[in-house]
């Protein structure tokens, strides 16, 4: 049995909807960002990746001033491997669960205000799938 890897995963918890496709139709990859105050989509080079060896981190801008820091929001994705059904018909996911962090980071123009913690996290459980789906 060959196993493949996801390329969309579609998240949520506490309002938060998360959707992010390493490749679309443009080859591409697109992140959809969504809670109770503000819809984001990236795409391209708005995203960012990192292979860790505890998943990969998926991060986007939420928010970016030149004067006060700017809020992130990094997806952690872990390692999924799919049964390989595609010529039985049968789609391809699996249900998984991981984390969500949004961080602010702290900054000022004057340096003596830059002391101590400057990145301050939230964390959130995101629950949903992963697939593989063709572009």
């Amino acid at each position: 049995m060959s196993m493949t890897t996801p390329n969309l995963f579609q998240l949520h918890g506490k309002s938060l909807n998360i959707s992010y496709s390493s490749s679309g139709l443009d080859g591409k990859p697109h992140f959809s960002y969504q809670d109770v105050h503000k819809s984001l989509q990236f795409t391209g080079d708005e995203i960012r990746t990192l292979e860790t060896e505890i998943g990969l981190l998926v991060t986007v801008n939420l928010q970016v001033t030149i004067d006060s820091g700017s809020t992130t929001f990094s997806l952690l994705l872990p390692n999924v491997n799919l049964d390989d059904q595609v010529q039985q018909g049968a789609g391809m996911s699996a249900p998984i669960t991981t984390e969500g962090i949004t961080t602010i980071h702290r900054f000022s123009l004057i340096p003596a205000l830059n002391r101590g913690q400057t990145e301050l996290y939230s964390v959130v459980q995101l629950t949903g799938t992963a697939q593989f789906v063709l572009f």
